[in-house]
């Protein structure tokens, strides 16, 4: 929706703080638990460290979930960016 300013804002917003764009969005997880699917149709599940304008990620407890089945857990976890699909804030 366009607002006065010609800005647009999200329609219903994304349910993290007042994320507005992208960047808010990501900015706003860090620290939090998230899901990251990777083009593969990966899922790796942890806590957002940190986070680069490649989207390349760091996870902490992370665990890896291929076709709804846990697979593998590990302590760390770096994900080179141009393997990820999304990411996604996990709601407590």
């Amino acid at each position: 929706m366009d607002t006065p300013g010609g800005r647009s804002t999200p329609v219903g917003g994304m349910g993290v703080g007042k994320a507005t764009t992208p960047s808010d969005l990501l900015r706003d997880i860090r620290g939090r638990q998230v899901v990251v699917r990777l083009t593969t149709g990966v899922d790796y599940k942890g806590i957002l460290a940190c986070l680069d304008g490649y989207m390349n990620v760091a996870m902490e407890q992370t665990e890896e979930w291929v076709g709804g089945e846990l697979k593998n857990t590990y302590g760390d976890a770096f994900i080179r960016g141009n393997n990820v699909l999304y990411i996604s804030a996990v709601e407590a």
